[in-house]
């Protein structure tokens, strides 16, 4: 238990420089939807991350919404939490719930969904960031029919004060 501690509290220590000066974040992603059965699809994503300054506790607010080729919406917010390794790479597991309209793709048995998942990315000088997220979505057994979807999308995250010349 103690090397749990002295290890988690090393992680803290590394991360919390660079998680500091984390701006807000638009971020875009394309990939592949229902990635290990057989109503797959492309999937385009558009999120907003707020800054470090708007976290609750250590958990870093997020909004979006994700659309299919095939017409499947999910329009979610959730959090995630920076963990850095070094200056450049950064693992942001992530929980969102929102509501899912299938369109004339996979039925997810529920309005109500839940997503958990990873991203893993790379940082840049000027703080945007390119990674490769995986989440699964799910309604946690709220219906009786709850077959789940994962997609991998490779996201593209820049810092939102950049859109507009600061």
């Amino acid at each position: 238990m103690r090397r749990l501690l002295l290890g988690l509290a090393a992680l803290l220590a590394t991360t919390l420089p660079a998680a500091a000066e984390e701006p807000s974040f638009l971020s875009l992603g394309v990939g592949y939807y229902d990635l290990f059965d057989d109503q797959s699809a492309g999937e385009a994503r558009l999120e907003y991350r707020f800054s470090e300054k708007e976290k609750l506790f250590f958990f870093t607010p997020f909004v979006g919404v994700t659309a299919t080729t095939d017409g499947g919406t999910y329009g979610y917010g959730g959090v995630g939490v920076d963990v850095f390794f070094g200056k450049r790479w950064v693992a942001t597991p992530n929980f969102a719930v929102g509501v899912y309209g299938n369109g004339d793709g996979k039925d997810l048995g529920y309005a109500l969904e839940f997503r958990s998942g990873l991203e893993v990315a790379y940082r840049f000088d000027d703080y945007s960031r390119l990674g490769l997220s995986f989440t699964h979505i799910s309604n946690a057994g709220l219906d009786d029919r709850n077959p789940g979807v994962e997609s991998l999308v490779l996201v593209y995250s820049m810092p939102f004060n950049k859109l507009f010349g600061d």
